[in-house]
């Protein structure tokens, strides 16, 4: 076995760290009698040689004794050495070819072409592997019959016979799902392959599982002929599925207590433990209903019928996928979701501590769509408080202790004061306090509560430490979007101290945080004027914004951004761009710069320089502006925030926009700044108001999601269409939006 393996050049090659040279040593390692050193060998395998799906010159060339290894009947472990093949070639199809067969060429060398090329070369052996006596290599290896065998009716044939031979749902539900993926790769399989599934999908003697699955895939195979009937036979059969497949309890989470931040930020932690839990699936028909999902695409109203069958699962592992699927659509969808939102709260009460913890994260997550469930957030969180007293935030119980915090946090960002309470106690008892630190800025009537609080956790923080960023960073967030002067000094010594321990974004962040406080932070304008002329890249940007939010003189504060427009930073010169912006007409001075700026090669730079233009020169500078923002909007989805705000602030004169607009109104996913719900949801609201404002005659589409109240830009009612005319208090409300923005 493995012959010419030490012929290979392997340290010529490398993995995601660094040389292959181990990889002889991996595959050996992979035919050991020792479980733990295979353990070990298959997790560096996926770790470095296949990290998180690459596929590298190296991986490839490792394909032939991978075959070895799975051919050998004395191989431990072949169903996982199988796995890994099908891993290889999966992620290789995906990753290395466009939709329609094309390869997807890549800087760096990739091993995708080759991989794909050698297993569709030893095709045939996935047949055998898929009649193989062990269930688990069979199960690991019908998934490379859709992949990798080119002989239609060969794969076909073996696919038959499989899903009449194999009795284990998971089997059948691989079955089913290779014989789609055949029929998408190979054109010529297509018509007999849907024909079979939609034979299947109707056929009585199947079982709802099997049934199920052929209507899913023969979804997915022609998604633009799902008619009516599709969605409410699936909801039947999953009703089926769900009386042949009762439900088991969800295993307890063992109690932890709270993790070390010794070394590591608890929000790093977090990520960790949020990324391990949603890697688990609960419900072996899941992934199929993903699939569904994803075949039914912006069909809103049916996906919600699939997922409140879905929701009402006896299983509370299906239910508990369900939620998380519910979290993905509002995400990713725009539309009213409404009773998603309801039957997600609903699962709040189910006595499955796990489940309702999921469904409190996910309202947190979609929390600014989040108002039609806000009584039942507050009701649940009084009910955990009744029933297990008012420390019920450090709940030893893993599950009860993430649903209360996740429901209060979803509740505080609401802007709702029953939260309070809870905060409160998670501020006094410092368990999971950083949690709460990131929703306390949405709660400014209760101020005289909070800030001393966090003002305490801020003395708390040892800057010295690196890992400590994170932290000082959301508190200082939360005290600028609170506005208590009373945290000036605390700020002021925090900002002293981020200095001398060469804390760079703890320095950005308090400089923001006193920009935020405006002239009540005057006393540090002699410390914020030192930091002017820094060298960070952040720093420097920040500590202009604050001298002259804190009252600084125009003629000591321009030339500092003029300098900043020179700079090879592109975020510099837009930062300095939207302070001039601020400024307004008193900074034409700048007029100049800025349009030579709008010829930059980065849109965001032109982006920037175009809004400042307008609030500096207004109307004279109107068509450049429009042309910029409009160009900029077209070319990257992400400057649409910035874009629409400044289109509001031009009043009429933003008419030429509204084609966009309305392009931008009409698109079924989410877009905006990161794709994320929020900055969606604002720039929905703002679209709709401008463009009803610019053509009032006309409808302007759906009513927008219900949401929090959001603070527009200028409106057209409130002030007057002049240069540097703005919203009251806009310099300190921006400062403390974008504290902590990467």
């Amino acid at each position: 076995m493995f012959e010419g393996l030490d012929g290979i050049d392997w340290a010529s090659m490398e993995h995601a760290y660094g040389t292959a040279e181990e990889i002889p040593a991996l595959l050996r390692a992979l035919r050991s009698p020792h479980i733990e050193e295979r353990r070990t060998a298959l997790d560096r395998f996926y770790g470095a040689v296949h990290h998180q799906g690459d596929v590298y010159p190296c991986t490839a060339a490792s394909l032939p004794f991978l075959f070895e290894l799975a051919a050998a009947g004395a191989t431990p472990d072949r169903a996982a050495v199988v796995a890994l093949l099908v891993s290889i070639g999966r992620e290789s199809l995906e990753r290395g070819f466009e939709d329609d067969g094309t390869e997807i060429e890549y800087y760096a060398p990739s091993g995708y072409v080759q991989a794909v090329t050698f297993l569709r070369e030893r095709g045939g052996e996935f047949a055998e592997l898929a009649r193989d006596s062990d269930p688990d290599v069979r199960l690991a290896a019908i998934g490379g019959l859709g992949l990798f065998l080119d002989d239609t009716d060969r794969a076909t044939a073996v696919l038959r016979e499989r899903l009449a031979a194999e009795q284990g749902i998971a089997a059948r539900l691989q079955v089913v799902q290779a014989a789609a993926a055949l029929a998408l790769r190979l054109p010529a399989a297509s018509h007999q392959v849907m024909d079979w599934l939609a034979g299947l999908a109707a056929d009585p003697a199947q079982g709802p599982v099997t049934r199920l699955a052929a209507l899913v895939q023969r979804a997915r195979c022609a998604p633009d002929e799902i008619g009516e009937d599709v969605v409410p036979a699936a909801v039947g059969l999953l009703r089926e599925t769900a009386c042949a497949m009762p439900g088991r309890p969800i295993a307890p989470a063992a109690s932890r207590p709270a993790a070390s931040t010794d070394t590591v930020a608890p929000q790093i932690v977090a990520a960790f433990e949020d990324l391990d839990r949603h890697t688990r699936v609960y419900a072996p028909t899941t992934a199929l209903l993903r699939t569904f999902h994803e075949a039914l695409g912006a069909r809103l109203s049916e996906r919600t019928a699939v997922l409140a069958e879905q929701l009402s699962s006896p299983d509370p592992g299906a239910r508990l996928d369900a939620v998380r699927m519910s979290g993905e659509l509002m995400r990713t969808w725009r539309g009213d979701h409404t009773r998603l939102l309801l039957l997600v709260a609903d699962q709040l009460t189910t006595a499955d501590e796990e489940v309702a913890a999921e469904a409190a994260a996910v309202l947190e997550s979609c929390h600014p769509i989040a108002a039609p469930a806000r009584e039942a957030l507050a009701a649940h969180i009084d009910a955990q408080r009744a029933a297990h007293g008012p420390d019920v935030w450090a709940a030893p119980r893993g599950h009860l202790r993430r649903s209360h915090q996740e429901a209060v946090r979803a509740l505080a960002r609401l802007g709702d004061t029953r939260a309070l309470p809870s905060l409160l106690a998670a501020l006094d008892s410092d368990v999971d306090a950083w949690r709460a630190i990131q929703v306390a800025g949405h709660l400014p009537q209760a101020a005289d509560q909070l800030v001393p609080r966090l003002c305490k956790h801020l003395r708390g923080i040892d800057l010295s430490q690196q890992w400590t960023e994170m932290s000082a960073n959301a508190i200082l967030a939360a005290l600028a979007a609170l506005g208590d002067p009373a945290a000036v000094p605390l700020v002021v010594d925090t900002l002293g101290a981020a200095v001398r321990h060469e804390q760079h974004g703890i320095t950005r962040s308090a400089l923001k945080t006193l920009g935020a406080f405006g002239p009540a932070a005057a006393v540090a304008r002699d410390t914020i004027r030192s930091l002017t002329t820094a060298t960070d890249a952040h720093v420097r940007p920040a500590a202009v914004a604050a001298l002259w939010a804190t009252g600084g003189d125009l003629a000591e504060v321009m030339p500092l951004l003029l300098g900043l427009l020179d700079d090879p930073i592109t975020f510099r010169i837009s930062d300095a761009a939207d302070l001039l912006g601020e400024i307004g007409p008193p900074a034409s001075i700048a007029l100049p710069r800025l349009r030579g700026l709008l010829t930059h090669d980065y849109e965001w730079v032109r982006v920037h320089c175009a809004a400042a233009l307008w609030e500096i020169a207004g109307e004279a500078e109107a068509p450049h502006v429009l042309d910029v923002l409009l160009q900029a909007m077209a070319k990257n989805p992400a400057t649409a925030n910035h874009v629409v705000e400044c289109l509001d602030r031009m009043g009429p004169l933003a008419a030429p926009a509204l084609p966009l607009l309305r392009e931008q109104l009409a698109r079924p996913r989410r877009g905006g700044r990161f794709h994320s719900i929020d900055h969606d949801e604002e720039l929905q609201q703002v679209s709709r108001t401008l463009v009803a404002r610019l053509d009032p005659q006309a409808p302007v589409g759906p009513a927008a999601s219900p949401s929090k109240t959001l603070r527009l830009p200028l409106t057209w009612a409130s002030a007057e269409h002049t240069p540097g005319a703005r919203a009251p208090g806009t310099a300190a409300e921006r400062a403390a939006a974008h504290l902590g923005d990467p």
